[in-house]
C-alpha cells in the first residue's frame, strides 16, 4: 500500500473527509512520526506496533566493483517492530491464505 492508497482509503472510509483532508491527515500523522523519530524519541501504536530509531555502529565495508575497503561511518535508522495483535493478525491471514488457495487467486 503506498501513501496515495491510504489517503484513498481514508477517504473512502470516511464520507465526510474530502481528499484534500485526508491527504493532509496522513501527512500530519507522517510528519509527526518523522519528527519525533529525528528527535530519538520512541513511537508505540497500541494494536500496530512501535517505531524506534537504532544505532549502527561505523564497520569496514567493501566495494563490489573495485573490492577496496570502505569506511562506513556510524548511522541512525529508523526501526519498526510489530505489535502482537498485527502479528497474530498477518500470521492468520497467511495460514488462511495457504489453507484456500483458491481464495488467494480472487483477492
Amino acid at each position: 500500500m503506498t501513501r496515495s492508497d491510504l489517503v484513498e482509503e481514508l477517504a473512502a472510509r470516511f464520507s465526510q473527509l474530502t481528499h484534500r483532508d485526508a491527504e493532509y491527515a496522513v501527512k500530519t500523522i507522517l510528519d509527526a512520526v518523522s519528527d519525533a523519530l529525528v528527535r530519538g524519541h520512541r513511537i508505540e501504536i497500541r494494536g500496530f506496533g512501535s517505531f524506534s530509531v537504532n544505532r549502527r555502529p561505523p564497520r569496514m565495508g567493501r566495494n563490489p566493483r573495485s573490492g577496496e575497503s570502505v569506511a562506513i561511518p556510524e548511522k541512525r535508522v529508523p526501526h519498526f517492530k510489530p505489535g502482537k495483535a498485527l502479528r497474530e493478525a498477518v500470521d492468520a491471514r497467511t495460514e488462511e491464505l495457504l489453507a484456500n488457495p483458491a481464495q488467494k487467486a480472487s483477492k
